[in-house]
């Protein structure tokens, strides 16, 4: 008896088919997607050199793009930050679909981009239904789509899961659901996370441009002081990432936060929070700044006193949280790229694309962004402020009638018991 369930195990483990890292498909390796004309032009540079000036040039492009963007306003922001999420996803399912190919799974493609259409639709849904409920009011189709609209996204995602599940086929099974987990993390890493971009968007641009600015800032100058200095490996997942370079970046950081966050405070465009105005059909960006973008002075610690002979520093109170962003975009940020390399490591591939020359795709650029995106909205909340009141006006505006009589007869009575409100206001 003892003799036939080891069999049966053995029989099982063998079915089971589990692949070591030297299994793994390799993935066909991108093609150079470098301009002739910065070919010819770096033709008699070395490697090295060829590939600092071509990260150099387009990194500079890519900067110009993105100012004039930010000219633009606030919605082509957000419609950049989509494409970003789009493209981002696009390259690590194509990952997986090169790995797996051969295979040829049924429906994989397809479902792919259904989960990540749903995915949208609920997150983009409840943007809507918190920022745009003045908007939704005045149209009823769109008030039926908000009010069901956590059970629609829930329908959605449903008859794709039957869908997946119509789609096994023998033999197949462990690859598919290595598939649909693939699918849902990537889900997880691209769309949730640009949903907070968006949302840190609209408490502010700054709270956008800095954190987002930080990081670029980090890649590009502990690349600089990588190159350079660089002596002594930092971790073993990017051989080329030095300890000088990743020193060199957070102080390079931290006074580049503090610095851009001083001229980004003094205008109205980038501190109000970013609010749709249904009358105009326009965002707008115009407010009564809060304190923290208010200059205050403070008195400087005696050490400070006696090295720069100065007692008080006037500043913006941002100023002091952009240096825990700066910190956090130098010291922890840089493992998102750590994570990438690792990723990529396991699937013998250099980069997740060749979309921009010299630095790979999109997903290269901002594997860092999407944890700064989240530490920035948990800080948000944390540290600036709680529920935002804007918000949960908005919400409470698309509420049945009789719910909104309940809601003012609670605040009522708790603004009463407070002794915010007096009693003979009550009726």
């Amino acid at each position: 008896m003892i003799f036939m369930q080891e069999v049966d195990l053995e029989e099982r483990l063998g079915e089971l088919d589990l692949r070591s890292d030297s299994d793994i498909p390799d993935v066909p390796p991108p093609t150079d997607s470098t301009p002739e004309i910065l070919k010819r032009a770096l033709s008699g540079l070395s490697a090295r050199w060829k590939n600092w000036w071509i990260r150099g040039i387009l990194t500079l492009a890519m900067i110009s793009v993105f100012f004039l963007i930010i000219y633009l306003g606030s919605f082509m922001l957000m419609l950049l930050v989509l494409s970003i999420q789009v493209k981002c996803y696009h390259e690590i399912i194509t990952i997986g679909y090169r790995v797996y190919h051969s295979y040829d799974l049924p429906w994989f493609r397809s479902l792919s981009w259904y989960f990540l259409l749903c995915v949208n639709y609920f997150f983009y849904g409840e943007t809507v239904a918190d920022y745009f409920a003045t908007f939704v009011q005045r149209r009823e189709q769109l008030q039926f789509l908000i009010r069901y609209h956590r059970f629609i996204s829930f329908a959605l995602y449903l008859t794709g899961f039957c869908m997946f599940v119509l789609s096994l086929v023998k033999k197949h099974y462990r690859l598919q659901f290595y598939m649909f987990a693939w699918t849902h993390v990537t889900l997880l890493i691209t769309v949730t996370q640009s949903h907070l971009v968006i949302q840190n968007l609209f408490e502010g641009m700054i709270w956008f441009l800095v954190p987002i600015s930080s990081v670029i800032c980090n890649d590009i100058t502990a690349y600089i002081f990588g190159f350079f200095f660089g002596r002594t490996p930092l971790i073993k997942l990017s051989p080329k990432k030095t300890w000088e370079g990743f020193i060199g970046g957070f102080f390079s950081t931290v006074v580049f936060g503090f610095i851009f966050s001083y001229f980004l405070a003094q205008h109205q465009y980038f501190v109000c929070p970013v609010e749709y105005n249904s009358e105009t059909n326009r965002f707008v960006t115009e407010c009564e700044p809060s304190e923290l973008f208010q200059m205050k002075k403070y008195s400087l610690p005696p050490l400070l006193q006696a090295v720069l002979g100065w007692e008080t520093v006037n500043m913006y109170p941002f100023q002091m949280h952009s240096i825990a962003l700066s910190t956090f975009a130098s010291l922890i940020g840089p493992f998102g790229g750590f994570f990438a390399s690792g990723f990529k490591r396991a699937f013998k591939i250099k980069d997740f694309a060749d979309t921009i020359p010299g630095h790979g795709g999109i997903m290269d650029r901002f594997d860092c962004q999407y944890l700064m995106a989240t530490f920035v909205h948990v800080y948000i909340t944390s540290f600036i402020r709680g529920p935002n009141p804007s918000k949960l006006l908005k919400q409470l505006l698309i509420l049945q009638p009789e719910q909104q009589l309940s809601v003012y007869k609670t605040l009522k009575s708790h603004l009463v018991e407070k002794g915010i409100l007096q009693p003979s206001l009550r009726g």
